[in-house]
C-alpha cells in the first residue's frame, strides 16, 4: 500500500497564471469538477498543460520497467514538485521520492512521503538535527542522504550524538566521475568515508551512489556502474554492511542500470530516474533509452503541452508567440511547436515551424514556405527538459484528449 499523501487545499483565483478567473476563489478540485473545455473554458494565452493520457502512460511504462528487472523505484520528486503527481507514482510501486535539497526533504515530508533519499550531500546540521528527530518521532520514516567527505561525517555524527537507542541516519557514500560534480573519486575514498561513517556514534553506512548522467556513453556508463557495484562489495566486506543499498539513474541510460544491477541479490538497487513523468520533445526525447528497448522510443510521450497564441506577424516568414522565459524553460533548447490551431477549431502540423529565440513574454517564429501562420493562431509547444519547465507555473490544468479538464495540479518549488 502506497503513501497517501495530505497536502494543503490549494485554489485557483486572479493570480493563477493562465486563467482569467474574475470570480471568487475556488478549489482545485471545484475547478476540475468544472469540466472546462481547453478552448473555450475560463483560459487565456499562454497556458501550460498536462495531457492526462500521457502522463499515464509514463507513469505505468517505468512501474513496469523497474518491476520487471526488479529494482526498487524512487523517482525524482524536483521533475514536478507536484504532490498530485508524485501521489500517482507511489500508487504505481515507487518505494519512495529522491529529493535534491533539504528544503525538498522538508516539502516530501509534509506531504507524508515515508521514504525519501537524498541524492545530495547534506553537511547542514540544523536539517540534520531535523531528520533524527522524525527519526525518533515516526518508526516509519526512512531516510538515506550521501557524503563524500570526512566533514560530512563529522557533522552528520554530531547531529545524531546522544540517543541512546535511537535509529541512525543511514549514510550512503557518494562516488562521482573526474570532472563530474559531487563524490568520491577513487574506491581508497570510498572505503575511507564509509569506515567514518561506520566508526561514529549515531550513523550507519547504507551503501553507495552515484550519477551517469555526465558520461558521454554506454561504455563508460557500463564502467561506472560496474565500479560501483565493486565499491558496494567492499563495503559489506570492510563494513559489514549487509546487502547494501546501489542506487544510481538519471533519465538517459536506466536501461543499463537494469542491466547491470537489476535484480542482483548482494545489492539493494534504487533507481532515481524522474524526468520520464512528463518526458519531453527535446532532449530526452532524443536521449530516452526506450530507442534502445524493444518497446520502442513511443513508450513515452510528452505530457507537457505549452499553448501560445500568434500575436502579430511582422514580416514574411517571421511570427511573434505571446510566449517568452517567463514561462517556457530553454535550457535544453527551446519550446518545439507541435500543431497549429485555428480561429475555427481546425487544425494543422506545425512542420517546418521553428522557435529561434525567447524574449521575456515573446516567442520568434520562423515560418517556412507553404505554412499559413495569422494573427490569432494558437500553437501547442512540447518542451525541452521538464525538470526546468513545472517550476514556471503554480497551477498546471490536467487535460484528457477531448481537451477537457480532469484535473488540476499544484506545483511547491
Amino acid at each position: 500500500m502506497s503513501d497517501r499523501l495530505t497536502v494543503p487545499r490549494e485554489h485557483v483565483d486572479w493570480r493563477t497564471k493562465g486563467l482569467w478567473w474574475t470570480d471568487e476563489p475556488i478549489t482545485l478540485e471545484e475547478f476540475a469538477a468544472r469540466r472546462d473545455h481547453l478552448f473555450t473554458g475560463p483560459f487565456t494565452w499562454p497556458l501550460m498543460v498536462l495531457r492526462a493520457s500521457a502522463l499515464e502512460r509514463n507513469i505505468a511504462a517505468l512501474s513496469e520497467f523497474t518491476g520487471r528487472h526488479r529494482l526498487l523505484f524512487a523517482p525524482h520528486g524536483k521533475t514536478s514538485m507536484a504532490p498530485a503527481l508524485i501521489q500517482r507514482q507511489l500508487d504505481a510501486g515507487a518505494w519512495g521520492v529522491t529529493a535534491a535539497t533539504a528544503n525538498q526533504v522538508l516539502d516530501f515530508r509534509r506531504f507524508g512521503v515515508r521514504r525519501i533519499l537524498l541524492a545530495n550531500e547534506l553537511l547542514d546540521g540544523r536539517v540534520l538535527s531535523w531528520a533524527v528527530a522524525e527519526l525518533d518521532r515516526d518508526p516509519d520514516f526512512e531516510f538515506l542522504f550521501y557524503a563524500d567527505s570526512a566533514e560530512g561525517v563529522a557533522v552528520a555524527a554530531r547531529a545524531a550524538t546522544g540517543r541512546p537507542g535511537g535509529r541512525p541516519l543511514r549514510v550512503m557514500v557518494e562516488r562521482g566521475v573526474p570532472g563530474g560534480r559531487t563524490g568520491c573519486r577513487t574506491r581508497e575514498q570510498v572505503l575511507a568515508v564509509a569506515r567514518a561513517v561506520a566508526e561514529a556514534p549515531g550513523l550507519e553506512p547504507a551503501g553507495v551512489a552515484g550519477y551517469e548522467g555526465p558520461l558521454g556513453g554506454a561504455d563508460a556508463v557500463r564502467g561506472f556502474l560496474r565500479e560501483l557495484l565493486g565499491d558496494a562489495e567492499a563495503l559489506a566486506a570492510g563494513c559489514g554492511v549487509d546487502r547494501p543499498v546501489l542506487s544510481v539513474g538519471g533519465s538517459a541510460w536506466f536501461d543499463l542500470v537494469a542491466e547491470e544491477v537489476g535484480g542482483r541479490g548482494d545489492v539493494v538497487p534504487i533507481l532515481r530516474s524522474g524526468a520520464y513523468v512528463a518526458h519531453d520533445d527535446g532532449l530526452y526525447r532524443r536521449t530516452t533509452p526506450y530507442r534502445r528497448l524493444p518497446e520502442g522510443p513511443g513508450a513515452l510521450s510528452g505530457a507537457l503541452e505549452l499553448w501560445a497564441q500568434v500575436t502579430s506577424v511582422p514580416e514574411e516568414g517571421l511570427a511573434i508567440a505571446g510566449l517568452g522565459r517567463r514561462e517556457a524553460n530553454h535550457d535544453q533548447g527551446f519550446p518545439v511547436p507541435r500543431r497549429i490551431r485555428r480561429a475555427d477549431g481546425s487544425t494543422v502540423a506545425a512542420r517546418g515551424l521553428e522557435v529561434t529565440d525567447l524574449n521575456d513574454h515573446h516567442a520568434y517564429l520562423s515560418v517556412p514556405p507553404g505554412l499559413e501562420v495569422g494573427p490569432g493562431d494558437l500553437v501547442s509547444f512540447g518542451i525541452s527538459h521538464p525538470c526546468t519547465a513545472f517550476d514556471r507555473w503554480r497551477v498546471i490544468p490536467v487535460v484528457d484528449d477531448r481537451d477537457t479538464v480532469v484535473d488540476a495540479v499544484a506545483t511547491y518549488f
